[in-house]
């Protein structure tokens, strides 16, 4: 049995050591630590509200703001001895798939120094990936765990929406969001979703069903499972060729394994990103009004309130934070609400369908987690519609709704991870995990460290 005084100790020594060169946490007090009774170190996003805690959201406008409550997954974690090692950085609300907009600095891929570790819950994936940590909570509302998890190579699962309490979550997009474990290895995954679980009554969203036992599910057997290969996630173009070819190996190997994979058809896959930078911006613009100066956070001073306003979100919100507030509210305003937003909200329920029809013949659909390895920091910072499509093979499941999970697959020709996604039926995170431990068990991806 491994020391965990021992695995705390050498947490600290490795958090204070590495952790200037990779921006990962952006609060941390040795002693908070050190006074916790717990077993298992784990690291917090950011956006997760811990009791007297500072809770940024890595943006200006919530300064020195530290939450009067615990979140849920908080108090759960708490209840079963998990020491909260600190916050860790991301994108600033949520927006983002690289982990360059904090207003923090950038977060850097300890594969690659130079390079990102996705986003936005990039803090929290560079963290495990250096082991600063075994662990870390990410929150998921088009990619942010899975996609991060991806590019440092670690694993990273968003589960079924409602699956997981969003009481104490600060809100980016509320109909998306959900929390979920970035760990080193998917039994690490299964026992950390398990404590994270279940039914919510301060959560209006959270589903009221039985939360199984996920570690029942690490076993090396999937003969006679059925995996969907969508024709859409594959396209000839826009799919980096390490990418590719590390995920017909996958195939080979869970062929080896005795699954059979089947092709399947997602037809409304080609609009998913369109339909998500509508409908997410549009919540975030609502969830974002209630940053004003008034009662938290930053506060610019001025002589008439409508002043103060304008002063302090302009001071204290970033670029891409305006960006996605501005096509938000663009999108609910009068005149523009039927033409857009609510032609999204029918194309998410086209894509919905897609996956319900696709899960009549396959058990899991398979697919790549990102287009390509990790791109270098800046490289698509002027280039917003280019960053937005980082995700465009995470966020379908977003908008439906259904779990999904990352995992190790291969490197990519200088030594960058490279991931494959595993998406599920609602609330069957169990055949995930069965697959992707069964995966895990017969590679060597996941044992690869970067040298720091």
């Amino acid at each position: 049995m491994v020391n965990s005084c021992a695995v705390l100790h050498s947490c600290l020594e490795r958090i204070e050591r590495l952790n200037s060169k990779i921006n990962a946490f952006v609060h941390f007090e040795k002693e908070n630590p050190l006074g916790q009774k717990g077993t298992r170190p784990i690291a917090i996003k950011d956006n997760i509200s811990v009791k007297d805690e500072l809770t940024t959201c890595a943006s200006k406008i919530l300064e020195g703001y530290r939450p009067p409550y615990d979140a849920t997954v908080i108090k759960k974690l708490k209840e079963k001895g998990y020491i909260l090692m600190g916050k860790t950085n991301m994108d600033e609300f949520a927006f983002g798939s690289s982990c360059e907009t904090s207003c923090y600095g950038p977060v850097r891929n300890p594969w690659d120094l130079k390079r990102i570790p996705g986003g936005s819950s990039g803090g929290s994936a560079a963290a495990v990936a250096a082991d600063l940590v075994p662990m870390a909570l990410g929150s998921d509302t088009g990619g942010s765990i899975r996609q991060p998890a991806a590019l440092s190579g670690v694993v990273g699962m968003k589960p079924t929406y409602g699956r997981v309490s969003r009481y104490g979550l600060i809100a980016f997009a509320s109909s998306l969001d959900q929390i979920g474990p970035i760990t080193s290895n998917v039994a690490d995954c299964a026992e950390l979703l398990g404590v994270i679980s279940g039914y919510d009554g301060l959560d209006s969203t959270s589903a009221d069903i039985p939360v199984p036992d996920y570690t029942k599910a690490l076993v090396k057997n999937i003969k006679g499972m059925k995996i969907g290969v969508p024709k859409e996630y594959f396209p000839e173009d826009g799919l980096d060729k390490d990418v590719k070819e590390a995920l017909l190996e996958a195939k080979n190997i869970f062929k080896g394994l005795e699954a059979s994979l089947v092709e399947i058809s997602l037809p409304h896959t080609k609009y998913a990103v369109s339909c998500y930078y509508i409908i997410a911006p549009a919540e975030a613009s609502s969830n974002l009004a209630r940053y004003d100066g008034v009662q938290y956070g930053l506060r610019e001073e001025a002589v008439r309130m409508v002043d103060m306003y304008a002063k302090t979100r302009t001071a204290g919100f970033g670029e891409e934070a305006k960006r996605r507030i501005l096509l938000g509210t663009y999108a609910l305003s009068s005149g523009y609400y039927e033409a857009y937003y609510l032609k999204a909200m029918r194309v998410r329920t086209m894509i919905k369908n897609d996956f319900s029809e696709a899960f009549k013949s396959c058990d899991v659909i398979l697919t790549p987690t990102s287009p390509t390895p990790a791109f270098k920091i800046g490289e698509r910072a002027d280039d917003p519609l280019k960053m937005y499509l980082s995700d465009i093979f995470t966020i379908p499941a977003n908008l439906a709704g259904i779990p999904g999970i990352s995992i190790p697959c291969g490197f990519s020709g200088n030594n960058l991870p490279i991931g494959l996604q595993l998406l599920g039926k609602p609330f069957e995170e169990e055949t995930l995990i069965r697959l992707a431990y069964a995966f895990e068990q017969n590679t060597e991806f996941h044992k690869r460290k970067p040298n720091l």
